[in-house]
């Protein structure tokens, strides 16, 4: 039989940034999806604060030197990877001298948002989705974590919807309480959109305050994970109306519920 292909997406991880919550559960979640019988891949943002010397990353010259268009402009996308010895699984990393080259990921010096952040992030989705094209590799199930992935589940289920690569992935998305980077630029349609999508696509990533990347995410996700149990009202009633499969990620969750909720979308 073979085994079931679970690409990861996510904007942190540890060893290699160490910001928060997003960190520690994916480093623990990989490994052990990779240990029960699943192919994994994982890919990151190299966020200027990854100490490339330390954690040995290198690139993968074969899966660099694609162009990634975004509001017009072409930005180099540049893959490394490194080696995670003791979980034996290897960590992709995507690479961009103007978005990611930055002492800080989300905020500078002075916590301020950078004013690109909408640029990264769609950057970085688009540049996994590409990367992946460049695999060859068919993922069954997509788990994405974080702001910074959220455009994944509307790519995948309209720019790339006929990409044979991706028809028949389900995909994840994990939504974290303390990710303030959530209310996007107004220029977030313009910015965002990709291979003639309509504004009507993108009008799910649009709440009562503006742009709101989760609710966009919710809208286009086959299966939802919270990892916290004091999200917002507007989250709150954005899921409601979902009707969606929902995994609420308590502290003491073990990792075997990932699983198991993997294969009831995996069933679908």
């Amino acid at each position: 039989m073979n085994k079931k292909r679970v690409l990861i997406v996510t904007q942190e991880m540890q060893p290699y940034t160490e910001t928060g919550e997003i960190s520690a559960l994916v480093r623990e979640l990989a490994p052990y999806v990779q240990d029960h019988n699943m192919e994994i891949r994982v890919l990151m943002p190299r966020f200027g604060t990854i100490n490339e010397r330390r954690h040995r990353l290198h690139e993968v010259v074969r899966l660099s030197g694609m162009n990634i268009i975004v509001d017009d402009d072409d930005y180099p996308l540049i893959i490394k990877v490194a080696s995670l010895q003791e979980a034996r699984m290897q960590v992709y990393f995507l690479d961009n001298d103007d978005f990611f080259r930055r002492k800080y990921a989300f905020r500078d010096g002075h916590n301020k948002v950078y004013e690109d952040n909408v640029d990264r992030m769609v950057f970085f989705c688009k540049g996994v989705l590409e990367t992946v094209k460049k695999f060859g590799w068919a993922p069954d199930l997509v788990h994405c974590h974080g702001w910074m992935t959220s455009l994944i589940p509307l790519y995948l289920k309209t720019a790339y919807r006929t990409e044979p690569l991706f028809q028949h992935a389900r995909v994840v998305y994990s939504v974290y309480e303390s990710e303030d980077e959530a209310l996007l630029a107004d220029t977030f349609t313009v910015k965002a959109s990709i291979n003639n999508l309509s504004e009507s696509d993108l009008q799910q990533y649009y709440g009562g305050s503006g742009a709101t990347v989760h609710e966009g995410a919710f809208a286009y996700s086959d299966g939802l994970v919270l990892n916290s149990d004091t999200h917002s009202p507007g989250v709150m009633a954005a899921l409601d109306k979902l009707g969606k499969p929902i995994l609420q990620a308590t502290p003491d969750l073990p990792m075997a519920a990932y699983l198991d909720f993997y294969q009831v979308l995996l069933e679908q």
